[in-house]
């Protein structure tokens, strides 16, 4: 089985330098989200102090402190290694865990290992996640983990991305035999992640059915790679493609039949503090940030980008002393109203809006027993 695209390392340097670019320039559009059509239901009582509150979470087989991290972005340019240091800094003085850009570049190319190893070298002890895509089998994987001493493994599902790449993949039928092998198989635990498209619950049944245990659902929202990879065209405009796929909000609404099932992250669109809390009451175990940390570390710097980590936490849990939750499972009984699309959403594919905006009463009327 071909295990790599057939492409001319320089070539591949240069697309990884235009995704950093592209992914910048994006940073600067984002406007309309719709985590702003999730509201919290206000309750004026609340019976806890800020110092009970634990921000504590767990996936992927490991106790994580805080409930975000770093998402992969970036490597295999040579500007990416000096980006990947800077984020792996923050990660290393913050306590994140920190994703990487897919490594199959380095698989193929040698010199580029150095963009993603920095990453190690710079956060011996943190919690990395090395990433392919879900066109590379068990060798490979293994390989990524062992190049970054990884402990755990993103595989990446990015279909309309490769569709709109002009040297994209344009066969698929191996990806679900690889996630299964892959999980299986490999020395550390699997996360299968989009890249901004979201996911259905027909999508994530199938990923239950082959084994898969935690799933990054990662929605529309964040950084746009089919706007990415129609930048780089010179032919067949697929501009009409930049709204493909469900929102992270969208997401998680069908993540939420499989939350007994299956670990769901949340990545996509996430701009602040308050988007984590509404995540996570969504029944994510944690949320994943890529551009907005980039932005931060490549425009701000190390130190204004743990700045912004360590105020975060704060809020998080500020916001959480706010909803009268002690714990990141608490989140999920409080009381959620959905609006505009996101309920229209909700309705069209049978997802329970008003258990949701009505938790708490069940919570109440469970603890009256």
């Amino acid at each position: 089985m071909t295990q790599f695209k057939s492409q001319d390392p320089s070539l591949s340097q240069q697309r990884k330098a235009d995704h950093i670019r592209l992914a910048l320039d994006q940073q600067n559009d984002i406007k309309v989200n719709p985590f702003d059509q999730i509201r919290f239901v206000h309750h004026s009582l609340a019976n806890i102090r800020l110092e009970e509150i634990d921000l504590s979470t767990s996936w992927a087989n490991s106790y994580h402190p805080f409930p975000f991290y770093i998402n992969g972005m970036t490597g295999g340019h040579t500007q990416s290694k000096e980006y990947n240091y800077r984020l792996a800094v923050v990660a290393r003085e913050t306590g994140l865990a920190m994703g990487v850009g897919s490594v199959s570049a380095a698989l193929s190319d040698p010199t580029v290992k150095e963009t993603y190893t920095i990453i190690r070298e710079a956060n011996p002890q943190g919690f990395i996640l090395a990433n392919l895509g879900a066109h590379h089998g068990l060798e490979n994987a293994q390989k990524a983990v062992d190049l970054l001493q990884a402990n755990a493994l993103q595989i990446h599902l990015n279909l309309p991305q490769e569709v709109v790449m002009p040297e994209g993949d344009r066969d698929f039928r191996s990806w679900a035999k690889n996630i299964e092998e892959i999980v299986n198989g490999l020395s550390v635990p699997v996360i299968i992640k989009e890249v901004g498209f979201g996911m259905s619950q027909e999508t994530i049944q199938k990923l239950i059915h082959l084994g898969v245990h935690t799933i990054d659902i990662s929605g529309r929202g964040g950084t746009n790679f089919v706007h990415i990879e129609n930048d780089r065209r010179d032919t067949l405009d697929f501009s009409d493609l930049g709204s493909w796929g469900q929102t992270t909000p969208e997401s998680l609404l069908e993540a939420s039949h499989h939350l007994h099932e299956v670990e769901i992250l949340a990545s996509g669109g996430i701009r602040h503090s308050l988007d984590i809390v509404k995540s996570l009451a969504l029944g994510a175990r944690s949320a994943g940030i890529a551009g907005k940390f980039l932005h931060s570390v490549a425009h701000e710097g190390i130190d204004p980008t743990i700045q912004l980590v360590n105020q975060w936490k704060t809020a998080i849990q500020h916001m959480m002393l706010l909803l009268n939750c002690k714990s990141i499972h608490d989140l999920q009984a409080t009381d959620i109203v959905l609006t505009h699309s996101l309920l229209d959403w909700a309705k069209s594919r049978q997802i329970d809006f008003q258990t949701l905006a009505n938790r708490s009463k069940k919570e109440l009327d469970n603890s009256n027993d």
